[in-house]
């Protein structure tokens, strides 16, 4: 090949343009040459956002606007993801600028941990985000209000609603300096010491007998958590049957007692109601009730005719009979 000026024009072209590539590469204007994942959002208004813009997640670029397309009374961002490992399928998409004169971005939430990780054609929700013109709008009517607000306090309308308390203070300005002076004589006395107020802020009785209230408080808790425990402790051996009621609490061997008791005694009834043994005989027959009563009757009798007798014929009737 024959070095001529052609040649090497030729060749500085190619080199340059090899190198511009490159470069324009390593800043990120162009991703061409680089593999991303693309994805989609739909906004009503992109704010100016121009294809090649960054795409952030975090603060950081994770790739770049592709393609900005009207579809279907909306406006498509296509945007390849160069890093998408961590951009979910709930990850929004929200059109933000880096301040007042900064390049527009798209900005990618993080979305849920457990949700899919984006794949090829995936179409991420977007949120509206008001552009700099409506924020402009709003900062010139609250401009506008203040200005309203600071004309209408003329010096005439200060003078009409300053003038009826400036009339006030004049006609009660006595009331008012004897006020100021009851004011002062009270402070007066009460940094002297005088009064129940003055004596609550000089002299700390009132504050030791708090202290003391709150000690013997806090001595009580202590008692009452010591006998909590002393509690616990009876209902734990209680628990674990020791003592009396432990046992009794635990074993049922005095319930079964009883029981078997309850069960005799109420047979042994059973068997007097029915008449059964002395006592249900006793009990349920009237003969020996009879028998007594007889016997009652006869000693009566006997008793009566030995008064009628003398008191030598009652011994004589007794030793007849005891001989």
């Amino acid at each position: 090949m024959r070095n001529t000026l052609e040649t090497r024009l030729g060749l500085f072209f190619a080199v340059a343009l090899v190198a511009g590539l490159l470069v324009l590469e390593m800043v990120g204007s162009f991703d061409f040459l680089r593999s991303g994942v693309p994805v989609s959002a739909h906004f009503r208004n992109v704010q100016d956002l121009n294809t090649g813009d960054p795409v952030k997640m975090g603060g950081k670029m994770i790739g770049r606007v592709g393609a900005i397309t009207l579809t279907d009374q909306q406006v498509e961002v296509v945007m390849k993801l160069t890093d998408a490992a961590s951009v979910r399928t709930d990850s929004q998409a929200t059109i933000r600028f880096a301040g007042l004169l900064g390049q527009n971005y798209v900005d990618l939430s993080f979305g849920s941990p457990g949700a899919p990780v984006v794949e090829p054609g995936t179409v991420l929700a977007s949120v509206a985000q008001p552009d700099f013109g409506t924020l402009m709008a709003k900062l010139e009517n609250v401009a506008s209000g203040i200005e309203n607000l600071t004309q209408s306090f003329s010096g005439d309308q200060i003078q009409n609603l300053l003038g009826p308390v400036t009339d006030l203070i004049r006609d009660n300005s006595p009331r008012i300096s004897a006020i100021l002076e009851n004011v002062q004589d009270v402070s007066g006395r009460l940094a002297e010491g005088g009064g129940t107020l003055g004596r609550l802020i000089e002299d700390d009785t009132l504050y030791r007998v708090a202290v003391n209230t709150v000690t013997n408080f806090d001595t009580a808790a202590l008692e009452v958590r010591a006998a909590l425990t002393d509690a616990r402790v009876v209902l734990g051996r209680l628990r674990d049957g020791e003592g009396t009621l432990g046992k009794l609490t635990s074993d049922d061997t005095l319930y079964q007692e009883v029981t078997v008791g309850a069960t005799n005694l109420r047979e042994i009834l059973e068997k007097i109601n029915q008449g059964h043994g002395t006592v249900g005989a006793v009990i349920n027959d009237d003969t020996l009730y009879k028998n007594v009563r007889l016997s009652l009757q006869k000693i009566d009798k006997a008793t009566e005719s030995l008064e009628d007798q003398g008191p030598l014929s009652a011994i004589g009737i007794a030793i007849g009979t005891l001989f």
